[in-house]
């Protein structure tokens, strides 16, 4: 579970984000995910649908290892344009409502950076999720694909 921290000597975050989190359990690391679909396609030029995809790509990811966004502690988010922050404000603004609905959000560092791996993609966001329940969750999910592999 995580616990946001919010020190009596700072004011509210500047957005949609908590200025950090206590996580007990099992890290779950997501690398940078982009505005790709599953089928390689770029659903936009904006930032904005770029931004969406990507988030459900971040969700996809964390769902495959038995979290859900709620779990999530950490997001790190690149952006190849500092004219698209308010683009990506806004998305977030959009989506964070169904991902996190109580209203409880991950610290978020925001960074602008030259361009990512494809010049077309103009958004990228990494991830930390804490899994509950531990290894003894993981070993049960685990358990049936190995003897799979045995035969």
């Amino acid at each position: 579970m995580a616990e946001p921290i919010v020190p009596k000597s700072f004011g509210p975050p500047l957005g949609m984000y908590s200025h950090g989190m206590i996580a007990r359990g099992e890290l779950v690391v997501v690398a940078g995910q982009v505005g790709l679909t599953a089928e390689g396609r770029v659903p936009g030029d904006d930032v904005g649908s770029q931004t969406k995809q990507a988030l459900e790509n971040v969700r996809t990811v964390v769902e495959a290892a038995g979290c859900t966004m709620r779990d999530v502690v950490r997001l790190q988010t690149f952006l190849t344009r500092a004219e698209d922050i308010a683009g990506f404000m806004k998305a977030r603004q959009e989506v964070f409502p169904g991902y996190f609905p109580d209203k409880v959000y991950p610290p978020n560092t925001l960074l602008v950076v030259s361009r990512l791996v494809r010049a077309e993609l103009l958004v990228e966001i990494e991830a930390m999720a804490v899994r509950r329940g531990g290894a003894k969750r993981a070993a049960k999910k685990r358990a049936p694909s190995r003897s799979r592999r045995r035969r």
